[in-house]
């Protein structure tokens, strides 16, 4: 997967990246991907499924703290086609050493905002 010099995550095909996708609002479908080894990156990930269709974006979570992976991480593709066939022939795939999963990412559910105000829970 060849990147632009300078933006992460460039669609090697047309030079688009993920800003271009969202900005002009480009359809396209998002897979969840589980059991990331630590030494993952959002190369090695995108060049993975690079190998199944054309990838728009590839991230690895990584934690805000300490800039470690936490061990998962989504992939967007163009087209529904090639996210399905990446869905079939990388799901229980080897990826630096260790099997990963792969699933349609689902909308993240709403959680109640975290208050970290030190009260306890008090109102007083």
């Amino acid at each position: 997967m060849r990147l632009i010099k300078g933006v992460k995550n460039a669609l090697p095909s047309l030079g688009r990246t993920e800003h271009d996708y969202k900005k002009d609002k480009i359809p396209v479908k998002k897979l969840f991907v589980g059991s990331l080894a630590w030494a993952t990156t959002d190369d090695t990930l995108g060049a993975h499924f690079g190998s199944v269709g054309t990838v728009a974006s590839a991230k690895v979570v990584t934690d805000r703290e300490t800039g470690r992976s936490r061990g998962f991480g989504f992939v967007e593709f163009e087209n529904d086609a090639e996210a399905d066939a990446a869905i079939e022939k990388l799901n229980n795939s080897e990826l630096d050493g260790r099997t990963i999963t792969v699933n349609e990412a689902r909308p993240r559910e709403d959680r109640p905002r975290r208050d970290f105000s030190g009260s306890g829970g008090r109102s007083w």
